[in-house]
């Protein structure tokens, strides 16, 4: 069986961003890859790197869980789980951290920006979760990873690894291909398109949660911040709100740029910015009452038991077998 796999950190509730460049992707991707299986996990031993309160990481667990249902996954062909309820995760990442060098993760971006952030009690695990990352991918032997520009880096270094075991070991991981949407894969902030829209920013208003009311979102397309040039047309460099608010109506709707420029060369930015509330506000709403339907339910348990099952599986016999290459333990007869 051929494998796509990607997760994502409970560090908060799901935004736009992330909806759109990874889950609807996600959507779109087992239409296009019917002869594939799709394994989905909550990332919760990425989230532990850096502190946090206990029942918030229970309540987002199962919170992304839920949403990950919600979104309009097709069931039979997903397997959802939870990362640290497979034990092979945390056994195969120290197993690569073996094989990863010391300047590979000082190299990594996503750590020398989260260091940066915390003054003191940075965490060995955070420098090394790059190599808890590969392991996760390469468990499954995975053909595909579908990734963000942020993510590009991270998948480098899994292939990397899985290309200097393999020379040692006669090709024993696959070395997983990058899937990059191109529409979509990189939402920017309301409040500053320049960066990226994240759950962690400090101001509210600059994203808008997969579980926001109805008249929250709309007042932070709104209040998005543009330019005033009031010309609707692409162009990240010199109108970068705008052209964030054109690449969120373009992956929703799967309409092209040239054709939303088409359509909304004589609006205004108020009539244009209606436009994407109106989208944003019914793409949203679906999924927030499959939602809360499933957030306390038998069902969802039922499938993330089915998930792990599926998942420990594959996982373990991996890991098992890359311990007898190593020549870890003792030879069976």
């Amino acid at each position: 069986m051929k494998h796509i796999v990607s997760g994502i950190q409970p560090t908060g509730s799901l935004n736009l961003g992330t909806y759109l460049g990874s889950i609807k992707n996600f959507v779109k991707l087992q239409d296009t890859y019917t002869d594939h299986h799709f394994l989905l996990f909550i990332a919760d031993l990425h989230a532990i790197t850096i502190p946090r309160e206990k029942a918030f990481l229970r309540k987002t667990i199962k919170e992304l869980s839920a949403l990950y249902l919600a979104a309009g996954l097709k069931k039979e062909r997903l397997s959802l789980f939870i990362q640290s309820e497979i034990e092979a995760h945390s056994q195969m990442a120290y197993l690569l951290q073996c094989f990863t060098y010391m300047g590979e993760l000082e190299r990594m971006t996503q750590f020398k920006e989260k260091a940066q952030k915390q003054e003191k009690g940075v965490t060995a695990g955070l420098f090394t979760y790059p190599s808890l990352m590969a392991g996760d991918i390469l468990l499954y032997d995975a053909e595909y990873v579908p990734v963000g520009d942020d993510q590009k880096q991270h998948l480098e270094l899994t292939r990397d690894l899985a290309e200097r075991v393999n020379n040692r070991f006669d090709d024993f991981f696959t070395v997983p291909k990058p899937l990059i949407p191109e529409v979509g894969a990189r939402i920017m902030s309301l409040t500053e398109p320049n960066k990226k829209m994240s759950k962690s920013d400090e101001n509210v208003k600059s994203r808008i949660l997969l579980l926001d009311d109805e008249n929250i979102i709309r007042k932070r397309i709104m209040s998005a911040v543009t330019d005033s040039d009031q010309t609707i047309r692409f162009d990240k460099e010199n109108k970068p709100g705008i052209s964030n608010l054109m690449t969120i109506m373009s992956a929703i709707t799967n309409q092209s740029i040239e054709t939303i420029e088409a359509s909304y060369k004589d609006a205004t930015y108020q009539t244009f910015k209606q436009s994407v509330a109106d989208v944003v506000v019914n793409e949203l709403a679906p999924i927030k009452a499959r939602y809360n339907a499933l957030i306390n339910s038998k069902e969802l348990d039922a499938f993330l038991d089915e998930g792990a099952e599926y998942a420990r599986k594959i996982a373990m016999k991996k890991v098992m077998k890359f311990n007898h290459k190593i020549g870890l333990g003792r030879k069976r007869k």
